[in-house]
């Protein structure tokens, strides 16, 4: 190894060297079992690399498989896949494995298109062929630059610092804040950048650059330090939604080892995260005391939280790779079911995990309607929708607590952030449930 280059710990799977013949023009359904295998295992790789579930992986194998005249059963985690197709002749067996997960919506939409396409379209093409279009689908990276996706992540927290009761103040400091950290952590993934780093990196810059603002505001225009807490909104571009959501959909389909696999990836960048927005808060001298209250009439909160809402989730949804339609739609439906559940808690009553549960069911039960209209797969529509609903503030307050050694506060914020946890892919699947019938069985 030449000094100075490191080499790939994943080594490249060389696709195109399973088309037998690159000149051929046979469709893929005449070919060997290998060369069809090959086309079921990319697709499923690639599906995966978007953030979608195992239930959905499968699915789409599974669809390329009939049309091809093969059987596949597949065993499928977080970040890899090992499978084996039958031909009732010969059988072949493959173990894939990604070199990192992350969401990318717009891409998970071309390869639905592509396999909802490939019984017309496709399926005549050669093996070569089919390798070169999917190559093409892989070349499109992201939509959006470093700099939009910190522009969506400040948009984002800063909404999302007006939902959890901060006011003016708290919202402009998270927006520089979540902006700054996001772009850091952007560029980091995009230099391939190990996920410890890009987390710690990313947190310890907003928490940074909020304290830094926040001081400077205080020295300038003598605002008070009261409005420190929302350094814990300037992190909160971090949360794990996808992964949350997913592991739970996962779970109930008994997709075990993806779901559990899945729900460890999100706890790591939680855990990763909130020690590290700790331990910054330690050095800052920050403390995560309750918000200042707002003086606003119940109709003006009602109007706000709609418009918050709809920020938070357009800006979460840009983060996940979504075009501006898409994020817009998600961020209506989120706008609805946030509301509700917030109103449920604060005019009804309700315990925030039973009005989580409505929430997400709420958010569900949109996006199926919605689904048909706008041709995006629901989890496009239904993870961001909810994201917003994770309780990221109260785990956080969880681990500073922990970290205090004030034991008895800890575990009741754990305990709160757990219930809205499990209450959140709860309503999604019922949703689920009550509008996809073949999502009811278990076959």
């Amino acid at each position: 190894m030449q000094q100075g280059i490191i080499e790939k710990n994943h080594m490249d799977i060389l696709w195109h060297d399973y088309a037998l013949n690159k000149e051929d023009t046979i469709p893929i359904t005449k070919a060997g079992l290998i060369e069809k295998a090959s086309v079921v295992g990319r697709c499923g790789m690639m599906l995966l690399s978007c953030g979608t579930g195992a239930w959905r992986v499968r699915s789409s194998m599974n669809t390329l498989s009939r049309e091809l005249g093969i059987t596949c059963t597949a065993d499928i985690g977080l970040m890899s896949i090992e499978y084996t197709c039958f031909d009732g002749e010969n059988c072949f067996s493959q173990s894939l494995c990604l070199t990192n997960t992350g969401v990318n919506t717009s891409k998970l939409n071309r390869l639905e298109n592509f396999i909802n396409d490939f019984p017309t379209k496709e399926k005549y093409l050669s093996g070569e062929q089919i390798h070169s279009y999917l190559d093409e689908i892989e070349r499109i990276h992201g939509l959006y630059s470093p700099v939009a996706l910190g522009f969506a992540a400040a948009f984002a927290c800063g909404a999302f610092t007006f939902l959890l009761g901060g006011g003016p103040v708290e919202m402009l400091l998270a927006f520089f804040g979540a902006g700054i950290g996001n772009f850091v952590r952007c560029k980091l993934t995009k230099h391939h950048f190990t996920l410890f780093l890009g987390i710690t990196a990313s947190v310890a810059a907003a928490c940074l650059i909020y304290a830094t603002l926040l001081k400077a505001t205080e020295l300038l225009f003598g605002i008070s330090l009261a409005h420190e807490a929302g350094y814990i909104c300037s992190m909160l571009f971090i949360i794990p939604g996808f992964p949350f959501i997913t592991s739970g959909i996962d779970l109930a389909k008994l997709d075990m080892r993806s779901g559990l696999e899945r729900l460890a990836y999100a706890m790591i960048i939680i855990l990763v995260a909130t020690l590290t927005a700790w331990i910054m808060a330690l050095i800052l001298h920050l403390k995560p005391s309750d918000f200042p209250p707002l003086s606003l009439t119940l109709w003006q909160h009602i109007l706000f939280r709609l418009l918050a809402s709809f920020c938070g989730v357009f800006g979460f949804s840009v983060m996940f790779n979504s075009p501006k339609e898409l994020s817009a739609t998600a961020g209506i439906i989120g706008a609805i079911a946030n509301t509700l559940r917030l109103e449920l808690v604060d005019l009804a009553s309700l315990p925030p995990a039973a009005a989580a549960f409505i929430g997400a069911l709420t958010a569900g039960i949109l996006a199926s309607v919605l689904k048909s209209k706008i041709g995006y797969p629901r989890i496009s529509l239904t993870v961001p929708s909810i994201v917003i609903m994770v309780p990221g503030l109260y785990l956080y307050r969880a681990i500073y607590n922990l970290g205090v050694m004030s034991l008895q506060t800890s575990a009741s914020w754990f305990a709160a952030a757990i219930l809205i946890i499990l209450a959140l892919p709860l309503g999604l699947i019922f949703a689920r449930i009550l509008t996809d019938k073949t999502f009811r069985y278990c076959t």
